[in-house]
């Protein structure tokens, strides 16, 4: 039954948009922005059947040709296709088809959810799941094997926390995964203990496999209900093209086939999980653009460090809340030289991970000096450049450096990373503003699934530094919010710059693909409050509607099959 809704489904990919002929859209209120978040208003475009913008329009203005099609805008407010410079397109998609507990507010709600759906699901041999958080909960510890095993005992579970850098597994899953009290911790990972030295349930980052990978893999047309499932989520939302950050050859193999078989809407900017990934994919050189603009691998992301909520994050000094502990690294600075070096070698795109200011300095430092041998426009990545040491900030402006950051980061983590910190170190936290003032580049996006896939409140956080509830009263540590055109802009052309995409789509203007968003309300005239509120109400790809508030396509389930994992 599931297999025949997911093929109806995908046939709906024809969608509801006229065939491909020029048309113009009319009667909008337009806004065109560049990397600089300096904005052109319009109020009518003009498509060719190629899916590019020919014209842009003024009050008064006509198409300067015949025009076959014509759409009425009706007023609305139009903006170019949000870009997702950092997010996981296959996690996001096969999040749907596990068990999600985002947004559990405590332990017991937590508990109360898995116990329902193992009921729900008697005939899978592990339960999977993700996005737990023991900071929401207020637990003051990790979840332990032992709040598992009393809800179920009767085969393994394991649930990844919301950032994916840790994972919780109950007594049947670390028994599957061989862990017990001799076992050592691995490279770049950590097993949280008991007071004796048994495992406690919690292993984080470079750890997490050996549970991991004990887990039966999803199969194939699993993989491409997750990437369906997820292309809707980010259309929804108005997001039309994505950086893919951890693609491996199983993702890019389920993007190929939505591809060849036509329904690939979104544009996929690929960063391989790996240089042996990297170059399994891309041989010698990034891959050209496949698919008309939807698909390319770029390059490759490293991870340097895990992340604050697991205190994986690698920091110089002490977390505050724990002492004696400074993180993990998980790579040494040789290492990410070598791997820098090597991907630079063919000129792939670099992305690192990180996230203490630590992680920060050694991935700043690393990029000067690889910048001396490999020369040209590398466009070198920072992804996350959540804290950095004040002293090493005005290094992004140097070397074309890229902040790839996620906005909701900071009013999901401000609190704990306080406590991770103490106030005294949070002088480059989320420092959206000096990055800017010192010649760096934004690149925002979501970091979906770890947040959630909706880039207006990351346009509502960027400019106000509060969360969805308004806190705290004049935002946390306001200097360092942006103007709403600069977080636009983060969100378009400078993340369409950032994948080496500028001219093929991020902006709306002749000659480059007609990606756009009909919005409810004005981003650029809108209080956070309000960004908050408004709706997506279509978004289109290449000049032709994919997306419509009122005859969106469902998301698919999975269905229920003993053989596979999760």
């Amino acid at each position: 039954m599931k297999s025949a809704v997911f093929a109806a489904a995908i046939a709906l990919c024809a969608w509801v948009s006229p065939a491909l002929a020029d048309t113009w859209i009319d009667n909008v209120e337009g806004i065109s922005i560049d990397r600089s978040g300096s904005v052109d208003r319009f109020t009518g475009m003009v498509i060719d059947e190629d899916g590019r913008i020919s014209e842009l329009l003024d009050f008064g203005d006509r198409p300067t040709r015949e025009i076959e099609y014509r759409v009425d805008g009706e007023g609305r407010v139009v903006v170019p296709g949000f870009i997702d410079a950092h997010a996981h397109l296959m996690g996001l998609g096969l999040g749907t088809l596990v068990l999600d507990l985002s947004g559990t507010q405590s332990l017991d709600e937590a508990l109360s959810r898995i116990a329902a759906y193992a009921a729900a699901y008697p005939d899978r041999p592990w339960i999977i799941g993700r996005g737990w958080n023991q900071e929401v909960w207020g637990l003051g510890r990790f979840p332990t094997a032992a709040d598992l095993d009393a809800i179920v005992s009767d085969r393994p579970v394991w649930l990844e926390r919301v950032d994916g850098h840790a994972g919780w597994a109950n007594t049947m899953a670390l028994e599957a995964g061989g862990v017990t009290a001799r076992t050592a911790d691995p490279a770049g990972g950590r097993i949280e203990r008991l007071s004796g030295g048994a495992p406690s349930g919690v292993l984080v980052d470079g750890a997490m496999p050996l549970i991991g990978a004990q887990i039966p893999p999803p199969l194939p047309e699993d993989r491409e209900l997750a990437l369906y499932n997820a292309q809707n989520l980010l259309l929804q939302h108005g997001i039309t093209a994505m950086a893919d950050m951890g693609t491996t050859v199983e993702d890019w193999m389920t993007i190929r086939r939505a591809g060849d078989a036509g329904w690939l809407q979104m544009r996929v900017m690929a960063y391989a999980d790996s240089v042996d990934t990297m170059l399994l994919i891309g041989g010698p050189r990034p891959t050209d653009w496949l698919y008309e603009d939807r698909l390319r691998l770029n390059g490759v992301k490293l991870y340097l460090d895990g992340a604050l909520g697991s205190r994986g994050a690698l920091l110089k000094n002490d977390y505050e809340d724990d002492h004696g502990n400074r993180g993990l690294p998980l790579l040494s600075g040789t290492q990410l030289r070598n791997l820098m070096s090597r991907a630079a070698l063919d000129n792939f795109q670099i992305a690192v991970h990180a996230i203490g200011d630590a992680a920060n300095a050694e991935a700043l430092y690393a990029i000067e000096e690889l910048s001396a041998d490999y020369t040209g426009d590398r466009r070198w990545r920072i992804e996350h450049a959540q804290i950095v040491d004040p002293a090493d900030i005005a290094r992004f402006g140097e070397h074309g450096i890229i902040a790839s950051m996620q906005p909701v980061h900071q009013t999901s983590d401000m609190f704990m990373a306080e406590s991770r910190l103490g106030e005294d170190r949070l002088g480059g936290a989320y420092a959206w503003r000096t990055i800017l003032g010192n010649g760096g580049t934004l690149a925002f996006g979501t970091d979906a699934p770890v947040e959630p896939v909706d880039p207006l409140a990351g346009l509502a956080a960027a400019i106000s530094r509060t969360n969805a509830a308004g806190e705290p009263f004049g935002g946390w540590r306001a200097q360092e919010a942006i103007t709403r055109e600069q977080a636009l802009a983060a969100y378009t052309a400078g993340a369409a710059y950032a994948g080496f995409a500028e001219g093929r789509f991020g902006r709306l203007a002749p000659g480059e693909r007609a990606d756009f968003v009909f919005l409810s309300a004005d981003p650029l005239l809108a209080s956070p409050e309000q960004i908050r509120d408004i709706q997506v109400l279509a978004t289109w790809i290449a000049g032709q509607r994919v997306y419509d508030v009122e005859t969106h396509n469902p998301l698919v389930d999975l269905p229920n099959r003993a053989s596979e994992g999760g």
